[in-house]
Order: structure tokens, then sequence, then C-alpha cells
């Protein structure tokens, strides 16, 4: 069964930054499109960031210039580098394939005070 075990999460000042990390099976993980997603209290789950197995990213535009997605394929983890953060950041992240999703992990916090 895939596991995606999320970590890094915490509660920020704002401006501050935190490097989120995603553990994934390696089978789940090789050659995969890898996506982080942000679910804030009372809204939909949304992409935030994506970046295929070559390396290519993407990101959602309230986020460009400000977050890093990464991968390390020998370790089978995913990145989210998160600089000058906002309190709208403020969410319970989660990582998972783009195109193929499997059964979500419990996710990491992410506070940002003001």
């Amino acid at each position: 069964q895939v596991q995606l075990v999320e970590s890094g999460g915490g509660l920020v000042q704002a401006g501050g930054s935190l490097r989120l990390s995603c553990a994934a099976s390696r089978s789940f993980f090789s050659g995969s499109t890898m996506g982080w997603y942000c679910q804030a209290p009372g809204k939909q789950r949304e992409l935030v960031a994506s970046i295929t197995s070559l390396g290519s990213t993407g990101y959602a535009d309230s986020v460009k210039g400000r977050f890093t997605i990464s991968r390390d394929n020998a370790k089978n983890t995913v990145y989210l580098q998160m600089n000058n953060l906002k309190p709208e950041d403020t969410a319970v992240y989660y990582c998972n394939s783009r195109y193929a999703p499997t059964t979500w992990g419990q996710g990491t916090q992410v506070i940002v005070s003001s």
C-alpha cells in the first residue's frame, strides 16, 4: 500500500520560511509527477506546485516567486521550500501524485501568524 508521509510544518511569523518534505514508496514515486496541495479551513484542497520526474516545475500564481518545489529521486522524496510566508498560506499541506493520486496522507499543518 502506498504511503505518503508529510513533515516540516509548524508555526511561523509572516515573512518566515519553512521546508516541507514528503516521502513516498519507490514504486509510487518513480516516474510520477508529484504535487504539493494545500487545504485551508473551510476550503477545498488546491494544487500549489508540481514537479515532473525530470524536474520541470509549475506553480500556482499565489506562490510564484516564494515557493520552490524540488525532488530527490534517490530518496523518493519531494520538498517544498516556502519563503516569505503570508498569513493566507495557513493551511494543511499534502503531497500526492499530480495525475494518479493515491490515498491522501495526514498532511502537515502550516500556520503563519501576522
